[in-house]
């Protein structure tokens, strides 16, 4: 960049160009921010004062940008206004001082050449509001000079954002997914099912996801969301894209998100820190049983043990018990080594595990955990039988992920002891535990239930009992969504997943995501949806039934959306 290219300007202080100013001063730049709005104003000097950074302007007046020597124009997507302001830019800057431009969607040459500067315009697509490690995608034209495309290049490579090329479909069909994923999040909310806290950190945490959906909200702006929603709903005619009416209420109300001050959370004070919640566990759990040897009972067989307690696992028979303790073994072997826990640790949880093939014992347990096959009628004779052996005032729990709590608590003949505890794989790792419960399940049982996660170091989310709880509810369709996209000639699995991982901050893209969970597991959690929900939309889509019928399930078979090397699919 030319000189003093540490100082850079940024008009449009909402949701864009408010973080961008953050992202910038952190940097080490000098910033004059521009915006026409004096509440916008004054929220944007209480966060940035409140932060030590270089020097900082906020202004209403554009002539205070002559000194930068790129200029940033966030301001909302529409072409009118966004061609109003590049030609006041034009008229006020310097002859050198590069402009960009954040449109997402409008045609860059247009804006290029209404800009009176075309060979020093340039466009900056995101598919969010800026945040470290989240992708954008510099724009140019066949005009745009070399040296103009490198100050931005450089200006970019300092603030830690990625370059990636996410390419004008891709980015587009990940915004369509984004803002449908959006809009049921702001359902589930506004029915009641849970609260935004909840649904954003189970979204966080099993999801592994930058944002929760209603913080995410807050950040894009709700008017923002809101507008996007109905353009795709008017192009498309799918009711997915219709705004939810809690949405538009907020937005009524002028209620929105961080650019406003309030939104599904306030902004303008400092946001309280969280209280640790440290509850008294002394003798609320002291033995927990575990039906079922598979990858989910070993997981949790794994995590309760480091955690200190004992653990009684119960599988199909002797060989399969003695293979869930080579397992877990090997597995808290891998931790060790990776530094997750020491030796001791190891030694302990080992003298802590128990596996047989004998149920005698679960009658001595405090917390009976069910963790067999993904299925009704399997899982309502297994609740049979621990109802009838288990002492009274046991806590009885599920592990699935999408059938019936209330079922198993009716098998089970005490239903008043039955909650849902939906671990996450690997369960050793991940943090999230979502706490389900049915109309008959006592406080006891949530106390109860809450207190064992907790000491085995988890965050519940509780939840009522309905097919897909919050977090499969929501991812789900998410991924069913993007699979029908391939039903389109211009839409491939690698872009899509780009465009998602990158633009979007997802650790992983929806068809990545489908390989590693396994087309044939992601089959059955759809139509289990479909059944309770069939008018949401989760219907399979065809090209997954049909990639299931072929044998083609992802990762554990070598082949689903993409083809896995021989070395990775026999790990």
């Amino acid at each position: 960049m030319p000189r003093n290219s540490s100082v850079v300007g940024v008009v449009g202080l909402g949701s864009v160009g408010g973080p961008l100013i953050a992202l910038l001063r952190a940097a080490g730049h000098e910033v004059i921010g521009v915006d026409n709005d004096p509440d916008v104003l004054a929220r944007v000097e209480r966060r940035t004062k409140a932060v030590a950074g270089p020097a900082y302007t906020l202004t209403n007046d554009t002539v205070a940008l002559v000194r930068a020597n790129l200029v940033v124009e966030a301001v909302p997507e529409d072409l009118g206004a966004k061609t109003a302001i590049l030609r006041q830019l034009h008229a006020v800057c310097r002859d050198h001082t590069v402009l960009v431009s954040t449109s997402a969607a409008l045609p860059l040459n247009r804006l290029a050449i209404a800009s009176g500067r075309p060979a020093r315009t340039l466009g900056l697509r995101m598919l969010r509001p800026p945040a470290p490690g989240i992708a954008v995608e510099p724009l140019h034209t066949a005009m745009t000079d070399d040296d103009a495309s490198a100050a931005l290049k450089v200006l970019l490579d300092g603030l830690g954002t990625p370059q990636v090329p996410l390419g004008a479909r891709p980015a587009a069909d990940a915004t369509a997914m984004l803002h449908a994923y959006l809009n049921r999040a702001i359902q589930m909310v506004g029915q009641g099912y849970a609260g935004q806290q909840a649904v954003d950190t189970a979204m966080r945490l099993g999801c592994g996801l930058p944002t929760g959906p209603l913080r995410l909200v807050d950040e894009i702006g709700l008017d923002t969301v809101h507008s996007t929603l109905l353009n795709l709903l008017d192009r498309t005619g799918d009711e997915a894209y219709r705004p939810a009416s809690m949405l538009g209420s907020l937005v009524r109300a002028g209620l929105l998100g961080r650019k406003s001050g309030q939104g599904f959370y306030a902004y303008d004070e400092a946001e309280p820190a969280s209280t640790p919640h440290d509850p008294d566990l002394s003798g609320a759990v002291a033995r927990v049983g575990i039906v079922g040897s598979g990858t989910m009972a070993r997981g949790m067989a794994e995590a309760i043990t480091v955690a200190g307690l004992p653990v009684l696992l119960v599988a199909r028979g002797a060989d399969r018990a003695r293979e869930a303790r080579q397992a877990i073994e090997t597995s808290l072997t891998r931790s060790m080594r990776r530094g997750r826990i020491t030796p001791e640790d190891k030694r302990g949880a080992l003298e802590r595990l128990t596996t047989t093939d004998r149920r005698s014992g679960l009658g001595q347990c405090d917390v009976v955990v069910e963790a067999t096959a993904e299925d009704l009628a399997v899982k309502e004779e297994q609740f049979a039988d621990l109802g009838a052996r288990c002492r009274p005032g046991t806590l009885l729990a599920t592990t699935t992920s999408s059938l019936s709590v209330a079922a198993c608590a009716e098998a089970s003949g005490r239903p008043e002891d039955v909650v849902g505890l939906h671990f996450f794989n690997p369960a050793p790792v991940m943090r999230l535990v979502e706490l389900v419960t049915t109309p008959r399940t006592s406080a006891v049982s949530v106390a109860a239930a809450r207190a064992l996660c907790e000491r085995v170091g988890k965050t519940v989310v509780p939840c009522p009992d309905r097919a897909g709880f919050i977090v499969n509810h929501l991812l789900f369709r998410f991924l069913a969504d993007a699979v029908r996209l391939l039903d389109g000639n211009d839409t491939d699995v690698e872009t899509t997943d780009a465009a998602v991982e990158g633009g979007l901050g997802h650790p992983m893209g929806p068809f990545a995501l489908l390989d590693t969970i396994g087309l044939d597991v992601s089959v059955a959690i759809l139509r289990r949806l479909h059944e309770e929900f069939p008018d949401g939309g989760y219907a399979p889509p065809d090209l997954l039934e049909q990639l299931v019928t072929h044998g083609l399930l992802g990762r554990k078979s070598g082949q689903g959306f993409r083809r896995v090397p021989a070395r990775v699919a026999l790990s």
